[in-house]
């Protein structure tokens, strides 16, 4: 797993490119983002998380996570694309003073979602309820960001 660089890093390499501020894209993706944790408390109310669902469980919160992220870049003037896209996403989390920490969490769950997608790497119940929790804690300090 790489270590995150600092985020003006991502600029300076182009992978993160200072752009006009798109509110629109960012509000949908918040539409999309608070669809997204609806529907998977709705889902975890009803199905059991177990380690045949797990990995299900861990896309759709990452999802949720970088969806939000993203939000935010577009709300001030910033889109990443290509290698070292979703690094640089998580490397933000430093600009809106999310902890070491959590922002290594957040790191540890992109490269083990990237295991999933492209690897089959699969995950257990245990680890699915640790990325549960944080998202749960992530979500209102991301929220308060957001404001627009």
């Amino acid at each position: 797993m790489n270590t995150l660089k600092e985020f003006n890093e991502y600029i300076k390499q182009g992978i993160v490119k200072k752009q006009a501020k798109d509110n629109s894209r960012a509000e949908n993706l918040i539409k999309e983002s608070e669809r997204r944790f609806i529907s998977l408390k709705v889902y975890l109310k009803k199905i059991e998380l177990n380690d045949e669902n797990a990995n299900d469980v861990i896309e759709n919160c990452y999802n949720i996570i970088i969806g939000f992220i993203r939000s935010k870049m577009l709300l001030q003037g910033f889109n990443s694309s290509g290698t070292g896209a979703h690094e640089a996403e998580i490397s933000y989390l430093r600009e809106l003073n999310f902890s070491e920490t959590e922002i290594s969490f957040a790191n540890q769950l992109r490269y083990f979602r990237n295991g999933i997608m492209y690897y089959g790497k699969q995950f257990d119940k245990e680890y699915a309820n640790k990325v549960m929790n944080f998202l749960f804690n992530f979500y209102p300090k991301i929220k308060k960001c957001l404001k627009i």
